[in-house]
């Protein structure tokens, strides 16, 4: 008997719920030729702003234990300059998920406007971990009034879904996915990296250029069930569930706290086949679990 792992994000049908997260997948030209990439059950590309950015000065990354800090500073082309690389996407039978970085309410409206035009594009994941210098370099996502506000914004301009990317340098995650969905979003993305810093110990300087940046990799995983978990129960909307996924067995726990699908990121820096066994591993192990299908594990803890 053949295991259903396909699921529905609002009106995304995703053959599996296996995709790269934002930021380690770049626009998948690289991962296209060690595999197909209509295996996958989306693509996130890496994000997209209202003008190019060359992103920080380096280093800006570091090795930690069970993990990495990176500062990239969301490097990419900038929303003019995309077309190229979101058109090589057309070839693969999988959505695309584009994730949208501004600084400014006005420039997360030009991008999501922007993409929301495309064909070639199926849904938004919006960043709100960026820093809104109208409030001296807060982050959008720490202020349930912010994200209430540009949620809005975001999905009263825009037909496709919206998936709103939460940041978990946060006292309260609920609050905040609360006033996501509140604002009209189609689904949540969560977490994105900790705060984090490394210092040289030869020099006594921060390791990074950027004095901190953005840990990910296993490490943060029990944060990210955690958050997941807490979310899951608070909101109605699908669960993007992201943070140090590294194997089938932390998908399943993913599922279990309660995420319709799964993204997979730093990982993939040390196997980048990680999404393709996954996919293959899924069916047996659910079997193995005494689980019918995908969506029979989705929030299984909270039972």
């Amino acid at each position: 008997m053949l295991t259903d792992i396909s699921v529905k994000i609002d009106n995304l049908f995703l053959k599996n719920p296996i995709m790269p997260a934002s930021g380690c997948f770049g626009y998948g030209r690289e991962f296209s030729e060690l595999y197909s990439l209509s295996e996958l059950g989306a693509i996130v590309v890496k994000s997209i702003s209202p003008n190019p950015k060359k992103g920080n000065e380096t280093p800006r990354i570091a090795e930690t234990p069970s993990g990495m800090l990176n500062a990239i500073g969301l490097q990419n082309p900038g929303i003019e300059h995309v077309d190229k690389e979101l058109s090589f996407l057309k070839k693969f039978n999988t959505p695309v998920i584009c994730n949208v970085a501004a600084d400014t309410f006005d420039g997360y409206l030009k991008v999501a406007s922007a993409l929301d035009k495309r064909d070639d594009v199926h849904a938004l994941e919006i960043n709100i971990s960026c820093p809104n210098v109208a409030c001296g370099g807060m982050s959008f996502g720490t202020d349930p009034d912010l994200v209430y506000n540009l949620t809005k914004s975001i999905v009263d301009i825009c037909n496709k879904p919206v998936i709103m990317k939460l940041t978990p340098n946060v006292t309260d995650i609920v609050s905040i996915a609360k006033a996501a969905e509140e604002g009209g979003a189609n689904a949540l993305s969560l977490i994105n990296t900790l705060l984090g810093m490394k210092i040289d110990i030869n020099t006594g300087k921060p390791l990074l250029a950027n004095k901190t940046g953005g840990l990910s990799g296993p490490a943060i995983r029990p944060v990210a069930i955690r958050m997941v978990y807490q979310v899951y129960d608070a909101v109605d909307i699908p669960i993007i569930g992201m943070g140090g996924v590294s194997s089938v067995d932390d998908v399943i726990e993913m599922a279990y706290a309660g995420a319709s699908a799964v993204a997979i990121g730093a990982y993939q820096f040390v196997d980048p086949y990680i999404c393709i066994n996954i996919i293959e591993e899924l069916p047996k192990r659910i079997l193995e679990l005494g689980h019918k299908s995908w969506t029979d594990l989705v929030g299984y803890a909270h039972r």
